[in-house]
């Protein structure tokens, strides 16, 4: 008997020795491809010609029937598009519109997935609200001008204020407000609510015709088909 304990303990040590090999199988990657339009500034379609269609640069992956075999159903698709924008005033401004124009190309290839828009300023912000009455937009400027009053750049309550009396407050507001919008997209479109609208906040009074500040939005969407 006590050979044979010996004999198993000597099988089970060479099983515990023995090499385990392990083999990992990757799937092939997705090509990159790249696609480019002239990016040029235009104005809210609220206050510009119907006709008139955004500019946008755009960069994107390959679509799924570029991946051979069963993976094409699995890989996730990418856009990135660029508009700019000047605001015809300070205030709260509905770009859905300019919006849907500049990426409705690309967004029509996914099924389900995300849009996500930046703004790359520091006193100007994105939000999303009511998109019918335009009360709403006005209220929303007399709201942020008594949350964050101007004369706090004349009172001494800023330290900042160099760059005028609007900027400080601006930059307050732009941070309150946001810089960024993440927006589902369903079956080709923004899956934005009946009354929802995406707003351009513009916080500088120089926002305006003839040397306004121009806003650029990147855009960048992704999801499957």
């Amino acid at each position: 008997m006590p050979a044979m304990k010996t004999s198993q303990r000597r099988l089970a040590t060479l099983l515990l020795l023995a090499p385990v090999t392990l083999t990992v199988a990757f799937a092939p990657s997705a090509r990159r491809c790249f696609a480019a339009a002239q990016s040029t500034s235009y104005t809210p379609a609220s206050t510009a010609s119907a006709s008139a269609a955004p500019p946008s640069t755009t960069t994107g992956l390959c679509s799924t029937n570029q991946v051979d075999g069963n993976m094409a159903k699995s890989v996730p698709q990418w856009f990135q598009h660029e508009i700019s924008i000047t605001a015809p005033s300070r205030g709260c401004h509905l770009i859905t519109s300019d919006v849907t124009k500049a990426i409705q190309g690309d967004m029509t290839k996914i099924k389900i997935g995300m849009a996500n828009l930046f703004i790359q300023h520091t006193s100007a912000s994105l939000t999303i609200n009511e998109n019918a009455d335009p009360d709403v937009r006005r209220d929303m400027e007399v709201a942020l001008n008594k949350i964050v009053p101007g004369h706090w750049t004349t009172d001494g309550t800023f330290l900042h204020t160099m760059e005028g009396e609007d900027d400080m407050p601006g930059h307050v507001k732009s941070s309150l407000m946001g810089p960024s919008l993440n927006i589902p997209i369903r079956n080709g479109r923004l899956a934005l609510g009946t009354w929802q609208g995406i707003y351009l906040n513009e916080h500088r009074n120089q926002g305006g015709w003839g040397g306004g500040h121009t806003r650029r939005i990147i855009i960048t969407l992704q999801g499957q088909a």
